[in-house]
């Protein structure tokens, strides 16, 4: 994970820690919202896992959808 989605999986890892516990497990996807979002900055760096987690979370309303919502796996540029 590089320097700047460390810096961006703070203030999730402080959310998982402090508030989880007490607004409950509640999610409508599977893997949660947090860990959507760590796993996206995992895999895809800052700026997209960002924008990966702002649209997922965006998603999760009363009307979105339910189920099983994967991180996109990573494309090699490069042909492999």
């Amino acid at each position: 994970m590089s320097p700047l989605a460390h810096l961006f999986a703070l203030p999730i890892r402080a959310y998982r820690l402090l508030l989880s516990p007490w607004v409950g497990h509640n999610c409508r996807y599977q893997p949660t919202c947090s860990a959507y979002a760590l796993e996206a900055l995992a895999t895809h760096g800052a700026l997209k896992g960002a924008w990966l987690t702002i649209r997922r979370i965006g998603r999760c309303h009363p009307w979105g959808n339910s189920g099983y919502d994967p991180v996109p796996e990573r494309h090699s540029d490069h042909g492999d």
